[in-house]
């Protein structure tokens, strides 16, 4: 399973990246915002080259921002290989995909927390991240299908009460069941 979620998520991973990028572009054209240069200046620090003023190199900055789409993307592959598919599990991924990058940000001291940013910018970025997490999700359950249902998957074939279906739990759920 490793092996599999691996090329499949590093697939969906850079998939979720570029489908971003796009939808930044696009927002960028309709609302004028500048490219940000965070990606490169958070990798500049992780790795120690000199940041210079102003624009920073787009080769750094492709670099950080696929990247870390490509490795993220494992981790949502192997949540669809253990059977956690579809647009929950892709939610429960896009928290993820943010934290990572309030974590990174702000131990390099090139972010603030979110909290302190203006709402219009935090909407802005908790879209962008949203359309990675599901586009990344979309990609890496599709993969994953073709190899069947994930084990928990299974688990919830096989107990009486429990849905290997997606979608929202009937009201008359148990969760001790």
């Amino acid at each position: 399973m490793i092996k599999r979620a691996l090329w499949q998520g590093l697939l969906a991973g850079t998939a979720g990246g570029v489908v971003m990028t796009i939808g930044e572009k696009i927002e960028q054209a309709v609302t004028g915002r500048p490219d940000s240069h965070v990606p490169a200046r958070v990798l500049q620090r992780l790795i120690g080259l000199p940041e210079r003023p102003g624009p920073q190199p787009l080769p750094v900055n492709w670099a950080m921002h696929y990247g870390q789409a490509a490795l993220l993307g494992v981790l949502r592959s192997v949540m669809a290989q253990a059977g956690l598919r579809g647009p929950v599990a892709s939610a429960k991924f896009a928290v993820v995909r943010l934290t990572n990058d309030q974590i990174l940000e702000n131990a390099t001291g090139v972010g603030a927390p979110p909290q302190t940013w203006p709402r219009k910018e935090l909407v802005v970025d908790l879209l962008h991240k949203a359309v990675y997490a599901f586009a990344t999700g979309a990609v890496a359950d599709a993969l994953a299908a073709r190899g069947g249902p994930g084990p928990g998957q299974r688990h919830a074939d096989a107990r009486p009460g429990r849905h290997a279906h997606v979608g929202p739990l009937p009201r008359r759920h148990a969760y001790g069941a």
